[in-house]
């Protein structure tokens, strides 16, 4: 059983998620919120395995809700509903602590089995999204000095586990990066444990954003 928590500002929006969610047995909604205060309050009460958050609300928004939830160290993982027209706080979000991002006209399969992966400790990114979420935070990462030197945290992985990272931060999936090396997925799952572990990413899409600040992935690269 997931449970999750509804975080919109709009309470017809809430009923539509609680409605579909209410109605597949492994999901359970345990409470609503309106605002980001009340989203903060309420995952410190109710410790949901996923939050859905939007990012638009009065007063404390998505992204600061979700720094504060992320930064309570918490077992609730942030799930972010967005529109094309709010690209500009994806990589605010993803800087947040967010794990995942669907975009709120997502099927409702797709709705679904966001809410699994991320409860199961992974990540999602829309499809439609994931390049332009990437490029959006690349922009706002500044350039690397080559004399800072490596990072110690890229240093500790092996060779395959570098090229892991580097996998991840193309926006791979573990069925591509198995393609990819030919292994297994149960191999990949395990290398990407434990790169995660090593540079100390809460999930994939804060892999993602390693690679980007160590200079392993930039815009555009296949």
């Amino acid at each position: 059983m997931t449970t999750v928590l509804i975080v919109d500002d709009q309470q017809l929006q809430r009923y539509g998620f609680r409605v579909l969610l209410d109605s597949i047995p492994e999901t359970e909604v345990v409470g609503e919120a309106g605002t980001g205060a009340e989203a903060v309050r309420k995952t410190a009460e109710l410790r949901p395995d996923v939050v859905l958050m939007d990012v638009r609300m009065p007063g404390m928004d998505g992204i600061e809700a979700t720094r504060r939830i992320a930064e309570a160290g918490g077992r609730s993982r942030v799930l972010v509903l967005t529109t094309f027209d709010v690209d500009e706080y994806v990589h605010a979000a993803l800087r947040a602590g967010a794990s995942g991002f669907l975009l709120k006209d997502a099927r409702p399969e797709e709705l679904l089995a966001g809410i699994r992966a991320v409860a199961g400790g992974d990540a999602v990114i829309a499809p439609a999204l994931t390049r332009r979420i990437l490029d959006e935070y690349a922009r706002h990462v500044p350039a690397r000095r080559g004399s800072s030197g490596e990072d110690p945290r890229v240093a500790s992985l092996t060779e395959r586990e570098r090229e892991i990272l580097v996998a991840i931060g193309k926006g791979w999936t573990n069925g591509e990066i198995a393609a990819r090396f030919v292994v297994s997925e149960s191999t990949v799952k395990t290398h990407v444990g434990r790169v995660l572990a090593k540079i100390g990413a809460r999930d994939r899409v804060q892999a993602v954003i390693f690679a980007y600040d160590q200079g392993l992935a930039r815009p555009g690269a296949g």
